[in-house]
């Protein structure tokens, strides 16, 4: 197995230290600092979805979705510890992070799109997208879904591929792993 750099500032390559910070560097963003293109790439696209039709919540349903079934033991540490900083109901975060259902119906519809998409690679199906969009959701929102999916891909397959270390401030209240029966 390849050994992965964690970048500093001044350790990464040219091309990806003006997209790192001056102080704290994520350890998946010290990671992926080994591709410059793949770091701008990640970057760009979280500052697009930040700017979709999709709400906070919505974004973080869709991103801890695509984390627990991507088995991320990075990300879903990182997105409860982001969700829990943003005041989001902690009974939305426990049952994304255990994948159970929650009460909210818009959610649910959320949430079951996102797997059928994630499941079934892109095709949901035109019973999940209806009832999707039957909860209150419109076209827009659904390309956004997509929008933070790709997100999810570059996150979540980088920390399958270089087994990133979690950072001490969400590992402290957050840890994860996948639970044993799903």
């Amino acid at each position: 197995m390849p050994e992965f750099t964690y970048h500093t500032k001044q350790s990464a390559p040219a091309d990806s230290q003006d997209w790192l910070p001056d102080g704290f560097i994520p350890n998946l963003h010290a990671v992926m600092a080994e591709s410059p293109q793949l770091l701008a790439g990640y970057k760009s696209i979280w500052e697009l979805l930040s700017k979709s039709s999709l709400s906070p919540l919505h974004q973080q349903v869709v991103m801890m979705t695509a984390n627990f079934e991507n088995n991320c033991h990075y990300c879903v540490p990182w997105h409860s510890y982001l969700m829990a900083q943003e005041k989001m109901p902690e009974n939305i975060i426990n049952a994304l992070r255990d994948n159970t259902p929650t009460d909210d119906k818009q959610i649910e519809a959320l949430r079951t799109l996102t797997r059928a998409l994630l499941d079934n690679r892109g095709h949901a199906g035109d019973k999940a997208t209806q009832n999707f969009l039957d909860a209150g959701f419109t076209n827009q929102n659904l390309l956004d879904v997509v929008l933070a999916l790709a997100v999810k891909l570059m996150s979540n397959y980088t920390n399958a591929i270089t087994h990133t270390t979690l950072d001490e401030l969400p590992k402290k209240d957050w840890d994860w792993s996948k639970p044993v029966n799903v």
